[in-house]
């Protein structure tokens, strides 16, 4: 059972292939309140430049599309991702709007003050350095920015087979500390109505 839930695991901070895109499909069915969630949390407009780490297959650029025209800026560490992520979303792309590349929430290769919002949800646990993608996320934000964290409580996440390996895992303490040693001056933890679920609201 341990190499089955050390493979899913790999899979959720990595996926890919036919396995990866089964689990994208899975997550963006179990995860409905935390996309919701950021939604709800963003203020667009036209040029609002936003920053999504760990997309996926591309389903939280679509619903932000949904709600606003803004431009999105996508990386992921898996090139199927990018590959699929880019076809789900090719009119969004023709468009000019948005992009996909691959890239690292840890070294990222945007200017300074770059984005008014950067999101992610349940990458954080695989974050090579947590502390240094935590400083990257603050230094290519706008003065005033947000970053927008959805994860799934630990709590939960400990309840989990799969996530005992390969899972760096934060209490709300934790994400508090983080948040402050980085430079953010406002931090705000929504819980989510399935009551599993977090928004981490940070503001630099």
């Amino acid at each position: 059972m341990s190499r089955i839930g050390d493979y899913l695991a790999a899979q959720c901070g990595n996926p890919h292939g036919v396995i990866g895109r089964i689990m994208t499909w899975t997550m963006n069915r179990a995860n409905r309140n935390m996309y919701r969630g950021i939604v709800h949390e963003l203020q667009l407009y036209e040029n609002t430049q936003i920053l999504n780490v760990g997309f996926g297959n591309g389903y939280l650029e679509k619903l932000i599309f949904q709600k606003g025209r803004c431009f999105i800026t996508g990386i992921d560490i898996s090139p199927d991702m990018v590959t699929k992520a880019a076809a789900v979303n090719q009119k969004y792309v023709d468009s000019g709007r948005m992009r996909f590349q691959l890239g690292d929430c840890c070294d990222l290769e945007f200017k300074d003050s770059a984005f008014d919002v950067v999101t992610t949800m349940n990458t954080i646990y695989f974050w090579s350095d947590t502390a240094k993608g935590m400083s990257e996320i603050y230094r290519v934000l706008k003065p005033g920015g947000v970053f927008l964290n959805a994860v799934i409580s630990k709590e939960k996440l400990d309840k989990f087979f799969y996530t005992q390996n390969g899972f760096r895992k934060f209490t709300r303490h934790e994400y508090i500390e983080l948040g402050k040693k980085a430079g953010f001056r406002r931090i705000k933890i929504r819980t989510l109505g399935d009551r599993r679920s977090l928004i981490i609201s940070y503001t630099k």
